[in-house]
C-alpha cells in the first residue's frame, strides 16, 4: 500500500482536483448561489482529511508492517511475536514477488519482528560484531517514530544484552543489562547486518540469526 500511494500520490491529486473542478463548473452553469456551499464543503473536507491522514497513516504504516510479519513474515512463514528472523538473502525493489524488506540495499541483509511487552519485558541480544556494520531500530507503532537504536554507530559492536520494557515497568535491571524503555506496550523491531558480497553472505547471515529476543523470566 505504501509503495502504490507513494508511486502515484501525485496523479491521484491531480485526479481529485480535476473531478472538483469539474464539479464546480456544472454548478456555475446553474449560477454562483449553488458553488460557495461546495466549495466551503471542500475546504472543510479536504482539511480534516488532511488532518485525519496525518494522524492516522503511522499507525497505518507500522500496522502493515505487523500483520505482514505475523501473518505472511519475511520469507520463511509468520513471525510469532517476541521472535526476530533473519533474512537468508540480500532484498531489492527487483527481488522476486516484492520482499517486504525491499530498500535498495543490496549489501544488507534483514532481520525483523514485532516485539510485545504486555507480558513483561523483553532481552535483545546482540553478537560480537566488531569490523561489520550492524544496527536494530525500535520503532513506535503509535508515531512511526524509532525510537531506540541498537548497533555500531549507537552502542558499538561488543556483544551486549538490551533490556526492553514498557511504560510502567517497575523491575530491576539485570547486572550487564542496558535498559531501553519503550514508549509504549508494542514495537517494530528491524535489524541490519551488513555483507560485503556473496562470498561474505553465509556469515554475515549466521552473524544476524544471532540476533534475538528473549523474555527476561527465562534469563
Amino acid at each position: 500500500m505504501n509503495r502504490i500511494i507513494l508511486r502515484y500520490a501525485t496523479p491521484i491529486v491531480i485526479i481529485i482536483l480535476l473531478i472538483f473542478a469539474w464539479v464546480i463548473s456544472r454548478r456555475l452553469e446553474t449560477g454562483r448561489q449553488d458553488v460557495i456551499p461546495l466549495v466551503v464543503a471542500g475546504v472543510i473536507v479536504w482539511v480534516v482529511g488532511t488532518a485525519v491522514f496525518i494522524w492516522f497513516w503511522p499507525r497505518i504504516t507500522v500496522g502493515g508492517f505487523k500483520r505482514a510479519i505475523l501473518r505472511r513474515g519475511l520469507g520463511g512463514g509468520p513471525i510469532p511475536v517476541n521472535t526476530l528472523y533473519a533474512v537468508p538473502g540480500t532484498a531489492t525493489p527487483d527481488s522476486a514477488g516484492g520482499s517486504l524488506m525491499a530498500t535498495g540495499a543490496e549489501d544488507l541483509l534483514y532481520v525483523g519482528g514485532w516485539l510485545d511487552l504486555r507480558e513483561g519485558a523483553q532481552v535483545l541480544h546482540t553478537p560480537e560484531l566488531t569490523g561489520r556494520y550492524y544496527s536494530v531500530q525500535l520503532t513506535d507503532p503509535a508515531t512511526s517514530a524509532n525510537f531506540a537504536y541498537v548497533g555500531t554507530r549507537a552502542t558499538g559492536s561488543a556483544a551486549g544484552d538490551y533490556l526492553l520494557t514498557g511504560p510502567r515497568w517497575t523491575g530491576t535491571v539485570p547486572d550487564g543489562m542496558t535498559r531501553i524503555a519503550a514508549p509504549g506496550t508494542q514495537a517494530l523491531v528491524i535489524g541490519r547486518v551488513f555483507a560485503a558480497d556473496e562470498a561474505d553472505l553465509a556469515e554475515a547471515y549466521a552473524l544476524a540469526q544471532q540476533l534475538r529476543l528473549s523474555p527476561l523470566r527465562q534469563r
